[in-house]
């Protein structure tokens, strides 16, 4: 086999840096924190560590509304505490991927300091500023994804500024060259200091319509957006003219040469747009991103029928890249209760796991996802998040992904030693690190199991994937390399099935799985089961 890319089929542990684990009592995580359990991360058999933001920030939006794109805020710790992190990372054998949020800052940031206050000093074009209508309006249409109208005046200048999310993130002017090139000589501050690539946050959203035409209404009946709820105003439009623009593949291809100068290292684009798919297609190419990953399996849709076609429509699109898939992350429900309810088991959090392990691309997992964790309840007056406090309580926001990892079962979880910034959810509590340690049947024991497993399954890492026929609620599909051919079969229902004339052969040993059995060449599939079997080059 050809030597591959670390990042090709690799699993990514993403860290929310702020509930991991804080070491000095201030109820917030830290990096010394991470440094701390990174050998806890590495037993799972992950590949690599994705550190969401640690960078200064005013914390309006917990760290993606960056003041300081080099340095480390405070809270979090310093320069030589993120250095450690990464030598001892490296030492672990993990990669690390770090977030960079190229399309906005903070209103904190030097650059907006300076570009706010008239229309000739030096920054006066570093962001999108646009007159008022005659009115006294704003220049057009386009809203924010956090609610409301996406523009806001500042008396200073005359003008709006353009944030598609908070007021207090501004969006850059990519279409000013000097814009693109500060940012590119910003992730070259990383990549010198030698983390092995970027996960690039709402990485569509650094180019605007330079013409700032209206954004078209969407009927009532196709306002289903992804990652913000439907009764927000921002799915009441095709979004075409405030992100996704063409000129943004030029930035792409420039990350792109930037990266290729530094051995393997590698970028994953986060792609929200109207048509998410295509994107990730046009985005993922040899000369553009590694990776791409959008918001399609982070949906509350968890039938077969709807996993199968999105992942065959992506495939039929993306003839040169590579995917990478995601249940759960720091923007929506934990899976568990998003696809199972409030009384989901352990077996369907082990399941989950297994599944979108065995798709074609590569895999990020989300803190607590090897624990089960299911979505926390968090009350109004504990609500940190600013979106769900817009949205309340139709939409309850992100605060219940976001609690704090629970390490063991005392009152403050062994997350801190101080008033932690979110409530630990009590019913965490017996789903601890500590407690799974102890009972050999937990999630954690079966999601570390199967991903050592995986490691020795080149099918599952590295190969294609083809869908086979399957009784319903089953998603069956081949993997597939020169030296192996595994068929993988997920009953997604909690009743057993059959699966007569089953074209698998010697089913394996799928360690931290529900057992599944061959009789008569028909497949006995327990609730939630798993069956990987060999098909010794038969269809």
């Amino acid at each position: 086999m050809t030597v591959q890319n670390w990042w090709r089929g690799a699993v990514i542990y993403q860290i929310y840096p702020r509930s991991f684990l804080d070491t000095n009592g201030d109820g917030v995580g830290d990096l010394p924190g991470i440094l701390a359990k990174l050998d806890y991360i590495a037993s799972l058999g992950v590949d690599a560590i994705w550190i969401s933001p640690f960078f200064t920030s005013p914390m309006a939006d917990f760290g993606y509304d960056i003041a300081d794109f080099r340095g480390v805020d405070p809270l979090f710790g310093t320069l030589a505490d993120f250095d450690r992190v990464l030598d001892k990372a490296h030492a672990l054998g993990l990669k690390v991927m770090i977030d960079q949020v190229l399309s906005h800052c903070s209103a904190a940031h030097p650059w907006f300091t300076e570009s706010r206050q008239n229309r000739d000093n030096p920054k006066a074009d570093w962001f999108v500023w646009a007159d008022a209508k005659p009115d006294g309006t704003p220049p057009n249409n386009w809203l924010s994804l956090f609610g409301g109208v996406a523009w806001t005046w500042e008396p200073r200048r005359g003008q709006y500024y353009l944030h598609n999310f908070l007021t207090s993130q501004p969006d850059l002017n990519f279409h000013n060259p000097q814009v693109r090139a500060a940012q590119l000589e910003n992730l070259k501050f990383w990549l010198d200091r030698g983390v092995d690539g970027f996960r690039l946050d709402s990485i569509n959203f650094p180019y605007h319509d330079a013409l700032l035409r209206d954004n078209p209404p969407k009927p009532a009946a196709l306002r289903t957006g992804r990652g913000f709820s439907a009764d927000n105003p921002y799915a009441f439009q095709y979004h075409l003219y405030n992100n996704t623009q063409p000129e943004n593949l030029g930035l792409l291809e420039d990350v792109r040469a930037l990266l290729n100068r530094y051995p393997d290292a590698g970028a994953l684009g986060e792609i929200s747009s109207e048509d998410s798919l295509a994107t990730t297609a046009e985005y993922c190419t040899p000369t553009r991103l590694h990776m791409g990953y959008s918001f399609e399996l982070l949906t509350a849709d968890s039938s077969a029928n709807y996993i199968r076609s999105t992942i065959q429509a992506l495939e039929a699109k993306l003839t040169e890249g590579w995917p990478c898939w995601a249940i759960s992350n720091h923007d929506v429900q934990r899976a568990v209760t998003r696809w199972g309810g409030q009384h989901a088991d352990d077996a369907l959090a082990k399941q989950l796991i297994a599944l979108v392990c065995s798709l074609r691309g590569s895999v990020c997992l989300y803190q607590g996802e090897e624990l089960g964790l299911p979505e926390a309840e968090v009350p109004f007056d504990a609500l940190q998040d600013p979106y769900g406090k817009a949205f309340w309580p139709n939409f309850k926001g992100r605060d219940g992904c976001r609690t704090p990892m629970p390490w063991d079962s005392s009152a403050d979880a062994g997350f801190s030693s101080g008033a932690a910034w979110l409530p630990v959810p009590e019913a965490h509590r017996p789903r601890s690190v500590a407690a799974q340690e102890a009972a050999p049947t937990s999630v954690l024991h079966a999601a570390r199991a199967f991903l050592q497993w995986r490691k020795a399954q080149p099918a599952l890492v590295y190969g294609a994937i083809a869908f086979v026929p399957a009784p319903d609620n089953v998603l069956a599909f081949v993997r597939e390399t020169d030296g192996q051919r595994l068929l993988a079969a997920f009953n997604l229902s909690d009743a057993a099935v059959q699966w007569a004339g089953y074209p698998g052969t010697d089913l394996l040993d799928v360690p931290g799985m529900s057992t599944a059995a061959i009789a008569a060449h028909t497949l006995h599939l327990p609730p939630r089961g798993v069956a990987i079997s060999t098909l010794n080059g038969q269809d």
